[in-house]
């Protein structure tokens, strides 16, 4: 059997997914006895997550051979239980010095080194050496972004290389809802496809990320506009846990509909057993990276995943502050104490 590719685009807005849609489908085809494994492609010339700010970024999430990766390779690690490796993640950082690399080494035998051919055949050399029977591929950021033309490009040009039927594109965009005037407006996602379409990628499936269920009226115009097929443009609302979605998602035949167009053979279930109540346990968490919840996303998961509520977030600097029988009493309504490592601050 050929090798078997999911592209996952986004569109309109950052962080609205794409990691949880990739892994959770990834997830569902495992079930399905499929051989999957993931790749996250990071725009970014940062070689590695190691030195990016966790309030900006997120967490960096070190692999079992010690890389240090994007926090979404923890969702894939979580969810299709398998160990991820320096190998799951791509920067467009690695690519660059690579090839700059081989340039100062005289491996170009003197050509002109360009984007294209030399860029993309290195992302598509990366690609390709990923031993499994289908690739999960997650392109970081939104179509439309600088950073990640050369990387679209990359996987237009594999499709055409392996061929087109071995690839299944599903682009995750987010269509805001206006109180003002009642209404899903549709427009954003129009525009995020025709983007990407000028690219030269027809994305095969929509899935429309929204804040809670949309119309399907507003579907019917979204799939005429964008050119697809109305059963291919799936609603995904906000869930109240991302443990939610590969079962949303398996129930809404999505392992059917790419088994379909990749010729995979399916045996259609799916052994997923995630926490549906969570036990009311008071869990403090002491920390510095403030700025957003997924600096200590592998942490918060791990306490979701054990059945427990969400740990409350507590500066360090209100701790270090207080006398210690002031720290004591605050700390003292909690039933536990998690205090996870930081970068001290130089002077």
């Amino acid at each position: 059997m050929a090798k078997k590719y999911i592209v996952v685009t986004g569109g309109v807005l950052s962080g609205i997914g794409k990691g949880i849609v990739s892994a959770s489908i990834g997830r569902i085809l495992k079930d399905c006895g499929i051989k999957v494994n993931s790749l996250k492609i990071d725009p970014y010339l940062n070689v590695d997550a190691g030195t990016m700010n966790p309030n900006q970024h997120g967490e960096v999430f070190v692999t079992d051979d010690g890389y240090e990766a994007d926090l979404d390779l923890g969702h894939y690690e979580r969810f299709l239980g398998i160990d991820m490796k320096r190998f799951n993640n791509i920067t467009a950082g690695q690519i660059f010095k690579s090839i700059i690399e081989k340039e100062r080494e005289g491996k170009y035998l003197g050509a002109t080194v360009q984007m294209v051919p030399h860029v993309t055949e290195e992302i598509k050399n990366r690609i390709k050496s990923i031993d499994t029977d289908l690739l999960m591929i997650e392109i970081g950021g939104t179509v439309g972004d600088i950073e990640g033309e050369i990387f679209l490009e990359a996987v237009r040009e594999l499709s055409l290389e392996e061929g087109i039927k071995n690839f299944f594109f599903i682009h995750v965009t987010f269509v805001p809802y206006l109180n003002v005037t009642n209404e899903f407006k549709t427009k954003p996602t129009q525009q995020s496809v025709q983007l990407l379409r000028k690219i030269g990628i027809h994305p095969n499936m929509l899935i429309i990320r929204t804040e809670k269920a949309i119309d399907s009226g507003s579907l019917d115009k979204i799939a005429l506009f964008a050119g697809i097929n109305r059963k291919y443009v799936i609603n995904l609302p906000d869930a109240d846990n991302v443990y939610e979605v590969p079962e949303k998602l398996f129930n809404l035949g999505i392992q059917n509909i790419i088994a379909e167009n990749l010729n995979l053979n399916i045996q259609n279930k799916l052994n997923w057993n995630y926490p549906k109540i969570f036990s009311p346990v008071k869990i403090a968490m002491i920390g510095k990276y403030l700025g957003t919840d997924d600096a200590y996303k592998s942490i918060i998961e791990s306490i979701f995943l054990s059945g427990a509520e969400k740990p409350e977030l507590i500066d360090s600097q209100i701790i270090e502050e207080l006398s210690e029988d002031d720290a004591k009493e605050l700390l003292s309504k909690y039933d536990g104490i998690i205090i996870p490592g930081g970068l001290e601050k130089e002077e």
